[in-house]
């Protein structure tokens, strides 16, 4: 099976972004998806994600640029999918790519892929590298 359905609707998402069109976000995620924001903020549904992202792109976050690197895709079956991504928003270039998150995507019953779930975590790397230091059995055996 062809991963490009998946990363199409994550570039999709990420396209809606970058023009600051919350419909067009919302209309990424599942009718009950949950988005739990960087912040801690948990929205629950494709309006109400693309209602609170058009206030976001109108105040805030205005003018920003969401970049992504997919970091890994694990199927299970074929309508489910898990993606973890690496990226970052920023007006411009960003100086890295300090976010992580994890996307639960289905296919749904008229056949699109839409994402279910989305945590976005800030990467700590300090705490991170010291946590290896002080206890080597906490990294992982693979790291992207």
């Amino acid at each position: 099976m062809t991963t490009a359905a998946i990363t199409a609707v994550l570039e999709r998402s990420q396209d809606a972004w970058n023009r600051g069109d919350g419909a067009a976000y919302g209309a990424c995620f599942t009718a009950d998806a949950t988005d739990v924001t960087f912040a801690g903020t948990v929205y629950h549904g494709g309006p109400e994600i693309g209602r609170a992202h058009q206030a976001l792109f109108d105040s805030f976050l205005k003018g920003t640029r969401l970049v992504m690197d997919v970091l890994e895709i694990r199927r299970y079956g074929d309508d489910a999918a898990v993606v973890v991504t690496r990226g970052e928003v920023a007006k411009g270039e960003p100086r890295r790519l300090g976010k992580l998150a994890t996307y639960t995507l289905v296919r749904e019953a008229d056949g699109e892929w839409r994402i279910a779930a989305v945590q976005k975590t800030r990467h700590k790397a300090l705490m991170e590298a010291f946590s290896f230091r002080m206890q080597p059995g906490t990294r992982p055996a693979a790291r992207p």
